[in-house]
């Protein structure tokens, strides 16, 4: 089964978390991680950034995905790391 089958088999996804899986997955490493900033993946989709928020939680909760919260050496906050299962 593709990548793709497990998450078209969950009814319950919505379409936009499902594209933004797909975003991810297509500019994920051989690794699996990537780490585009909410805003970034909201431009290149044309979705808010509320909306990007919300299908990251969906993803995450479901499974499909894992996320780290990066900081700066300086301690403030920088894009999360995204591993796509």
């Amino acid at each position: 089964m593709s990548y793709f089958g497990s998450i078209y088999a969950d009814q319950d996804l919505s379409h936009r978390a499902r594209a933004v899986y797909m975003y991810l997955k297509d500019r994920s490493n051989a690794g699996d991680t990537c780490w585009p900033s909410i805003r970034r993946i909201a431009e290149d989709l044309k979705l808010s950034r509320r909306t990007v928020q919300r299908a990251l939680s969906d993803l995450e909760c479901r499974g499909f995905l894992e996320r780290t919260h990066r900081r700066r050496p300086n301690g403030s906050l920088t894009s999360n790391l995204y591993r796509v299962k």
